[in-house]
């Protein structure tokens, strides 16, 4: 198992961030699922990287977390999945802000099954008309 660490978001993640982001099969499972410019990163970032974490494995990016109005995103990049990297994020996250939820869509089956296996359970649902 890799050497696992948290660290504050710096501008030199913002483009792993916003590369992971971009991913098919990552950008899938968010809510919001446009495609981020290099420009937008950086605005959104300018205002919100402050929020953000990245997870390093040997020093490595290997996901990163965050917390903005008391909602978790995360993500983990396809290489370091099902190695523990989002449990350990999302653990680590926990001690930062314990009363901080996680909004997952119903068809995002890892991360709904990632919040459960660490202790997370079902409030409630928002349903959209289509």
């Amino acid at each position: 198992m890799a050497d696992l660490t948290l660290v504050k978001n710096e501008e030199k993640y913002w483009e792993f961030i916003r590369n992971l982001r971009n991913m098919n099969g990552v950008r899938q499972g968010f809510i919001r699922q446009d495609h981020i410019e290099e420009e937008q990163q950086k605005n959104y970032m300018s205002e919100y990287g402050k929020y953000f974490y990245i997870c390093l494995a040997d020093g490595n990016p290997a996901g990163y977390v965050g917390v903005i109005d008391n909602d978790i995103r995360v993500a983990t990049h396809p290489d370091f999945q099902g190695m523990g990297v989002g449990s350990f994020m999302i653990n680590e996250i926990h001690q930062l802000h314990p009363t901080a939820q996680a909004k997952v869509k119903v068809v995002n089956i890892a991360s709904f099954s990632l919040f459960v296996k660490n202790g997370y359970k079902v409030q409630y649902y928002i349903l959209e008309k289509e």
